[in-house]
């Protein structure tokens, strides 16, 4: 049996997710225009932005993709302003991710079809063994000599974020796990910032992940040899 599972279809998005994630983006918006939260519109749109694309990354949802773009800029600017400048770097690098994510999830499989489940090869593995620590390393010497917040933590994350967002891009299953140990150290990473509502957003990615994870499983499972 081949490695990928062909699934290629997105999830029916049900009325009533669409509607709390709608509600809830527009609370957070509303309270810092209002003045109602001490928050940055860049971190509200953020947490609005965020929110939405990893709901929409768990449902398969190619939306996903144009929605994690403008969340990557409004980041930007966020991380920037808390000296966070691995994770400021780390859009940028994503924004160019994401398109080509986007146009690989979309013509990436057999004969330029939509692209399928699939499971991490041993070729990915051994670059990520070695590439992880390694890249952790060289970075936080970075951000040492650019006076970094948080120099290990953040290079760290920065490294498992990018290896995140390559399995997402090639639609990888295992991409669940890596966002899920990145994600339990971002909160308190960001909440040691004073970014408060980020480190919730990313409270709430770790709860949608471990969602992702049983979907993405059963997805998997259910479709057949790729052809």
């Amino acid at each position: 049996m081949k490695d990928e599972l062909a699934v290629g279809q997105e999830q029916a998005i049900a009325p009533v997710e669409l509607a709390a994630m709608i509600v809830a983006s527009l609370a957070v918006l509303a309270a810092s225009y209002l003045g109602w939260w001490s928050i940055s519109l860049a971190e509200a749109w953020g947490f609005a932005t965020g929110g939405v694309c990893v709901w929409l990354v768990v449902r398969e949802h190619l939306w996903n993709w144009p929605v994690g773009l403008a969340n990557n800029l409004f980041f930007f600017f966020l991380f920037l302003r808390s000296r966070l400048y691995a994770d400021m770097g780390l859009q940028v690098v994503y924004f160019g991710l994401g398109v080509y994510g986007w146009l690989n999830w979309l013509m990436g499989g057999r004969e330029r079809t939509a692209l399928g489940i699939s499971r991490t090869n041993r070729a990915e593995w051994l670059g990520l063994a070695v590439g992880i620590p390694l890249g952790t390393a060289g970075l936080r010497e970075i951000l040492l000599a650019v006076n970094g917040a948080a120099p290990f933590w953040d290079a760290l994350t920065t490294v498992t974020s990018l290896a995140s967002q390559y399995l997402l891009c090639r639609k990888r299953l295992e991409n669940w796990f890596f966002w899920i140990a990145t994600d339990i150290i971002y909160i308190p990473l960001y909440l040691s910032r004073k970014l408060p509502l980020t480190a919730a957003l990313y409270a709430v990615f770790l709860v949608m992940c471990l969602a992702g994870v049983r979907a993405w499983w059963r997805s998997w499972r259910s479709g057949g040899p790729a052809a």
